[in-house]
């Protein structure tokens, strides 16, 4: 077992935000595949079309919208490095959130205020005996990161960040226009590299163009599969861990406590602001504490009302059924 604050052991040192300089290879690693599709599609495909001025004003569209998808693809990433995706308020701001294991002195938290939906199997209030604090709905300890995360997806090591309530949404819009920026790389130079192919073009622009193509491809069915699996995590308001413990538990896949409907659960993503969700900004609002809505409530009450009206019928049919035989 391991030990932690609540047990009596030592827990992990909090490190500086950047403080692994090791881990930052992989977003080193991105940064130079960003900056090699890039240079070989500018390079090697538009600044030629352009400068040979056979396309017109084709060739400058198309360099205009790869340059916005591609600065949208950075801004997403940055922000997704940059932005912390939230932890359990500290004792300054809540002290109701912290957790102590003693006889007489644990803190309390209303159920009726915070409304969690998720206990642990002896009927206890989730805690995390890292952070000794009260863990909200959703959220779980990362031991890469040494803090608990509020409404937790998954760690990301090309991010060098946990993705969390407060950049999920980058996230999201990270997966989107790497999948789309591929493509478009795809299709529009695909032209350049056939012609690349005649023997009185250099070797080199052949090379970097077949190479670029090819690495094109692979990212784009790549982010692809990542991309439409986040969709589907999205419309069924789970995130990676649920998802994995559902797998684990062998629970259905279609259930979630969280459900706000189609249009509700892409707002609790991308935001509230249709149109906004295609871009880096406006975020959900709320502080990734409780995902519970009045609607949701409602639902779950009609819910119950059903199923208790449901087996009031059975058992009084049940009943009746009884009662005729008896008689006869």
């Amino acid at each position: 077992m391991e030990a932690g604050p609540t047990t009596g052991g030592i827990a992990p040192p909090k490190l500086p935000r950047f403080g692994e300089p090791a881990k930052l290879l992989p977003v080193a690693f991105v940064c130079g595949l960003i900056f090699i599709l890039y240079y070989i599609h500018m390079t090697y495909h538009c600044v030629p079309r352009w400068e040979s001025g056979r396309n017109g004003p084709y060739a400058l569209l198309e360099m205009l919208v790869f340059n916005v998808i591609t600065g949208l693809l950075v801004m997403c990433y940055l922000w997704c490095i940059l932005i912390h995706p939230g932890t359990i308020p500290t004792k300054d701001v809540d002290p109701s959130w912290e957790y102590v294991q003693e006889p007489g002195r644990a803190t309390v938290v209303d159920p009726a205020i915070l409304n969690p939906q998720e206990w642990k199997r002896s009927g206890d209030r989730r805690q995390c005996k890292w952070c000794a604090k009260y863990k909200p709905d959703r959220c779980h300890h990362c031991r890469v990161c040494r803090m608990c995360i509020l409404k937790m997806d998954h760690h990301c090591p090309w991010i060098y960040n946990c993705v969390g309530f407060k950049n999920h949404k980058y996230f999201f819009l990270l997966l989107f226009y790497t999948a789309l920026d591929c493509l478009w790389i795809v299709l529009t130079m695909f032209p350049s590299v056939t012609a690349a192919f005649d023997p009185r073009e250099p070797f080199m622009k052949l090379f970097m163009l077949l190479f670029g193509e090819t690495l094109a491809v692979f990212l784009g069915v790549i982010s692809s599969l990542f991309f439409s699996f986040h969709v589907y995590l999205m419309m069924k308001a789970i995130t990676t861990i649920e998802f994995c413990e559902k797998s684990t538990k062998r629970h259905g896949f279609d259930s979630s406590i969280y459900d706000r409907g189609w249009l509700g659960n892409i707002k609790a993503v991308l935001g509230d602001k249709p149109q906004f969700w295609l871009l880096p900004m406006s975020p959900p609002p709320g502080r990734g504490i409780s995902f519970v809505t009045e609607d949701m409530r409602l639902a779950r009450d009609m819910e119950v009302g059903r199923h208790v009206r449901r087996r009031a019928h059975a058992a009084s049919a049940a009943a009746a059924v009884t009662a005729s035989v008896g008689g006869a």
